[in-house]
C-alpha cells in the first residue's frame, strides 16, 4: 500500500506487454542493423586493411557492443533496483537510438582515416551499454505485472522482441535495397536504416512514457524495503553469487550460442560463405523468422505448465546434436554447385605450416605476402573450404583442386604495386581452376532450393524459441525482488554478450584459420552441450515461485 492507503497503480496487462515489447523491438532493431550490414561497414570503415582482416574487424566492432553489455547490466541494473524499472529503460532507449542515428552520419575511412573506425566503435560501445540495461528492465517489469501461473507466457512476448527487431531490420534493409538498387545502397543507401531509428525512437518513447512503475518495485519503495546497495547484495554474498554463476553456465551461455547460431551466424554463413545474394538471404531469413516467432510465445506458455528448465535444456541438447547436419544441409540447399564441387574436387593447401600466418592484423600494418597466405586468403575470399597438408620447408605453397595443382607465388620482398599485380593475376588463374572444377563464384539464385533453405532456417529458429522463450521467466524467478534487476541482468548479458555476441567473430576466425567452413560450429556445439549437462545437474526448477519477496 502507498502512503495514502491505496495499492500501487498498475498499468493494464496489454499496455505493460505492448510498451515493454515495443521499445525493446526498436532497440534490438538498432542493434541488429550493424550485424546485417557488416559487409558494408567493413567496406566503408575498414578499407585500410586487407579483406580478411577487414571483415574480422567489422565483426569485432559488432562484438564490441556485446563486450560492454555486462557492464551496462551492472550500471543500469543497479539504477533499476535503486530508482525504478521504468525510469531506467527510458534512459537506455534514448542512448541506444541516439548512437544508432549517429552511425548513419559517420564519415568513412576514405574521408577521415582511422578516426572513422574509432568513432564507429565508440557508438557500438554506447549501444552495448544501453542494451545491457534494457533487457533486465523490460523482463523484470513484465514479470512483476504478470498474474500467477502466466509469468512464462507474459515474458515470452519480451522474448519475441529480439527476433522481431531483427525481422524489422531485415525488412527495412530489404525495402531500401530493392528500392535503390545494389550500387546506390552499397555507396550510401545502407545509412538510411540507421537514420530511420529516429522515427522509431519517437514512437517507442511515446509508448513507454505512458507506463506506470512496476507494482512490486513501488511496493518496496512504499514499505522502505528496496535495496540501498544492490551491487553488494547481488555479488558480494556467496549465496546470490552462486545463483548468478549457475544462471550463466547452466542457462544463458547455452541459450546464447543457440540463439546467435540460429539467427546471426546462419545469416553470415549464407551470405559470406555460401555466397548467396544479400537480398535473397535477407528474404529467406525473414520468412523463417516470421514462421518461427509464434513459438517463443508457445514455449513461454508451455513453461508455465512443465517448467522452464526442461524446455531450455532440451533446446540446448538438441542444438548440440543437430547444428552440424543442419548447416551441411543448408550448404547443399543454398549452393548445390559449391557442395558438389567440394565433394568431387576437394581442395588442399600444400604448404610449410611455419610459413602460414593467422591472417588477422588489427592495425593494418602487416602485409601477408608469403605464398601460403596468398593461397589461403584467396580461398577464404572465395568461400572455398580446404584441407591443410604439410609440405617441406622452402617450397612455394600449392593449391590442389581435385587432381589439378595451382602453385601460388612468393610475394615476400615485392613492392606493393608489384605484389598487387601478381596477386590479381594469380587469383584470376585460381578462379579459372576453381570454375573448371565446378566451384561457383556466387550462388546461382535459380539453383537455390528456397523451400529447403527456409526449412533449415526454421529448424534453427525453432531451437532458438525453445531456449529463449522461457529464459526471462526463469531468470526473474531465480532472484529476490530487491536485487532482481541487477542479479538477472549480469548473467544474461555475460551469456548473450560474450558467449553469444562473440560467436560470429570467433566462428569466422576459426574458419579462416583452418579452412573448414564448418569448423566454427564447434564453438556453439560445445557450449550448448556443456550448458545442457551443467543446467540439468545443478539448476533448480523455479516455476511459480513467489517473486514479490
Amino acid at each position: 500500500m502507498s502512503e495514502d492507503g491505496t495499492a500501487p497503480k498498475r498499468s493494464s496487462h496489454l499496455m505493460v506487454i505492448g510498451g515493454a515489447s515495443a521499445g525493446t523491438i526498436f532497440e534490438w532493431y538498432d542493434f541488429y542493423l550493424y550485424g546485417s550490414l557488416a559487409g558494408f561497414i567493413s567496406k566503408h570503415f575498414f578499407s585500410g586493411v586487407n579483406e580478411t582482416t577487414g571483415y574480422i574487424l567489422a565483426l569485432l566492432a559488432f562484438a564490441a557492443g556485446f563486450f560492454v553489455r555486462p557492464f551496462g547490466a551492472v550500471v543500469f541494473g543497479r539504477l533499476g533496483d535503486l530508482w525504478g524499472r521504468k525510469n531506467t529503460f527510458l534512459v537506455t532507449m534514448l542512448l541506444m537510438a541516439g548512437s544508432t542515428f549517429v552511425v548513419g552520419l559517420l564519415p568513412g575511412y576514405a574521408s577521415i582515416g582511422v578516426a572513422a573506425p574509432v568513432l564507429l566503435v565508440v557508438m557500438r560501445l554506447i549501444q552495448g551499454l544501453a542494451l545491457g540495461g534494457e533487457y533486465g528492465g523490460a523482463a523484470t517489469y513484465v514479470a512483476e505485472h504478470a498474474p500467477p501461473g502466466r509469468r512464462g507466457l507474459y515474458t515470452s512476448f519480451i522474448q519475441t522482441t529480439a527476433t522481431l527487431g531483427l525481422f524489422l531490420s531485415l525488412i527495412v534493409i530489404l525495402g531500401v535495397r530493392t528500392q535503390m538498387g545494389e550500387e546506390a545502397f552499397g555507396d550510401w543507401g545502407w545509412r538510411i536504416p540507421f537514420l530511420a531509428s529516429a522515427v522509431l525512437l519517437a514512437l517507442s518513447l511515446w509508448i513507454r512514457l505512458r507506463l506506470n512503475e512496476s507494482p512490486v518495485f513501488q511496493k518496496m519503495v512504499d514499505e522502505g524495503t528496496a535495496s540501498k546497495a544492490p551491487l553488494t547484495e547481488a555479488f558480494a554474498g556467496p549465496k546470490n553469487l552462486k545463483l548468478v554463476l549457475l544462471a550463466l553456465i547452466g542457462l544463458t551461455a547455452g541459450q546464447a550460442v543457440v540463439w546467435y547460431t540460429g539467427q546471426f551466424y546462419a545469416l553470415f554463413f549464407l551470405e559470406k560463405t555460401l555466397k548467396v545474394d544479400g537480398a535473397l538471404t535477407n528474404t529467406l531469413v525473414a520468412i523463417a523468422l516470421l514462421l518461427g516467432t509464434p513459438f517463443f510465445i508457445f514455449f513461454g506458455w508451455l513453461s508455465d505448465r512443465v517448467g522452464r528448465k526442461p524446455i531450455i535444456l532440451a533446446g540446448c541438447l538438441i542444438a548440440a546434436l543437430t547444428i552440424f547436419p543442419l548447416f551441411r544441409i543448408l550448404t547443399v540447399a543454398a549452393n548445390p554447385a559449391l557442395a558438389a564441387a567440394g565433394a568431387s574436387a576437394p581442395v588442399r593447401v600444400i604448404a610449410d605450416p611455419a610459413a602460414c600466418s593467422f591472417q588477422f592484423d588489427p592495425v593494418g600494418k602487416t602485409a601477408f605476402t608469403r605464398s601460403c597466405d596468398v593461397a589461403k586468403s584467396a580461398l577464404a575470399s572465395a568461400g572455398v573450404s580446404y584441407r591443410n597438408v604439410a609440405a617441406p620447408a622452402g617450397g612455394v605453397a600449392v593449391v590442389e583442386i581435385g587432381g589439378v595443382k595451382v602453385p601460388a607465388f612468393e610475394g615476400a620482398g615485392m613492392d606493393k604495386a608489384a605484389f598487387g599485380e601478381a596477386q590479381t593475376a594469380w587469383r584470376k588463374e585460381l578462379g579459372a581452376a576453381l570454375a573448371q572444377a565446378g566451384y561457383p563464384a556466387r550462388a546461382d539464385p535459380a539453383a537455390v532450393n528456397k523451400p529447403l533453405v527456409v526449412a533449415v532456417l526454421f529448424a534453427l529458429v525453432l531451437l532458438v524459441t525453445m531456449v529463449y522463450g522461457p529464459i526471462a521467466a526463469a531468470l526473474v524467478e531465480m532472484f529476490p525482488a530487491r536485487i532482481r534487476y541487477t542479479s538477472m541482468s549480469l548473467p544474461y548479458h555475460v551469456g548473450n554478450g560474450w558467449f553469444g555476441g562473440f560467436l560470429p567473430t570467433t566462428a569466422f576466425a576459426m574458419v579462416a584459420a583452418t579452412g573448414n567452413i564448418y569448423y566454427g560450429l564447434w564453438y556453439p556445439v560445445v557450449v550448448a552441450g556443456a550448458t545442457a549437462v551443467i543446467g540439468w545437474l545443478f539448476i533448480k526448477e523455479m516455476k511459480g515461485a513467489d517473486i514479490e519477496g
